[in-house]
């Protein structure tokens, strides 16, 4: 089969690999119909974080092909989704809900606790360990339209959700979203979701703005730093928000998040820490009786909830794909999110 390996920064190539099998009785194979490349995805390729050459992708989507002996959740033909992790859905963690977590899980593109290679989600075939506490049955066909909505489930839709839950947004509160990118979008989309009344999106660039305002912002600040604060102050009576989610990582995003959040309010922060510096300024929470929540998202427990809304057509995450690339251009769509020409770029194998 093909696959994308990441080879060094900036370089990602589409190689010929082995094909995958069942190797242990809880395994499927799943044939890729969609994958995507993460944000996070880009942090290797520009060389922030370091990693070793192999396989790469951690969202997909795909129709199962083969089920081990033991696998009695799925069956061959369906359509699945992939969490961005596997997870065995039994341990104390994934019962709590913490699948992220899971004593015996992990993630795509390496080896499972067992040395057998995990493909990575940018291929033809994937070997899902775990299949019955990780895969999620969709009932609709590859060629669906909803496939886009529905692979955003895979991680940014789940993602952005964790950030409005951990958030604590609630029915008429005011909502602040730092960060415009798919998971920033997403968690604006969730923060209406759940009923938030206001929703202040934080964008300098118009054709992301204009996807926040589809999603349900119902305003949207254009400046950064102090400036974003001093207007996020005044569209809020000076007041600040009641919900703050943090989608991006860097130290400038947790300042803002940090001064426009009111007192009693909360951060909800999903953003991988990729340039935070520091730690955080404790006495400002403690003084302003500030809580922070959040962290990995445990897709996989969202992923039943967020999958109905899809199929009923309460929520459609879709547009943010704003371009798609065949499996092997993908290093097109490397530099296309690289170079913010796109929001996320949808795989095709």
């Amino acid at each position: 089969m093909r696959a994308a390996i990441f080879q060094s920064p900036g370089s990602v190539v589409t190689q010929e690999v082995p094909d995958p099998g069942v190797v242990l009785p809880t395994d499927a194979v799943v044939r890729v119909t969609a994958s995507c490349i993460c944000g996070s995805d880009l942090w290797p390729w520009r060389g922030i974080n370091k990693r070793g050459e192999g396989r790469i992708g951690h969202e997909f989507l795909g129709v199962v092909e083969e089920t081990g002996d033991e696998v009695s959740g799925i069956r061959t033909g369906d359509l699945v989704i992939a969490p961005f992790v596997w997870s065995c859905g039994e341990c104390v963690h994934c019962r709590a809900g913490w699948t992220t977590s899971c004593l015996v899980g992990g993630g795509y593109g390496s080896d499972d606790r067992d040395g057998h290679l995990v493909d990575g989600g940018q291929g033809q075939y994937v070997r899902v360990p775990r299949a019955d506490g990780t895969l999620v049955a969709a009932p609709v066909a590859p060629d669906d339209a909803r496939i886009p909505a529905l692979l955003t489930l895979s991680d940014v839709m789940g993602t952005g959700h964790h950030a409005a839950v951990s958030a604590r947004v609630a029915p008429g509160g005011t909502a602040v979203v730092v960060g415009d990118g798919a998971v920033g979008l997403c968690a604006v989309l969730a923060a209406r979701r759940l009923g938030a009344e206001r929703i202040i999106a934080l964008s300098s660039h118009e054709d992301r703005a204009a996807i926040a305002r589809t999603f349900g912002a119902t305003d949207v600040v254009a400046v950064r730093g102090e400036q974003a604060v001093a207007q996020v102050l005044e569209l809020t009576d000076g007041v600040g928000a009641d919900s703050v989610l943090e989608c991006v990582g860097m130290t400038a995003s947790w300042d803002t998040a940090l001064d426009v959040v009111r007192p009693g309010g909360t951060v909800g922060y999903v953003g991988v820490p990729a340039g935070v510096e520091g730690g955080l300024p404790l006495r400002k929470l403690f003084g302003r009786n500030i809580t922070v929540a959040g962290g990995v998202a445990p897709a996989r427990t969202y992923l039943p909830e967020l999958l109905e809304d899809v199929l009923n057509g309460t929520i459609d995450p879709g547009p943010v794909f704003t371009s798609e690339v065949a499996l092997e251009d993908i290093a097109q769509g490397y530099d296309d999110m690289d170079q913010r020409r796109s929001i996320k770029v949808l795989v095709r194998p």
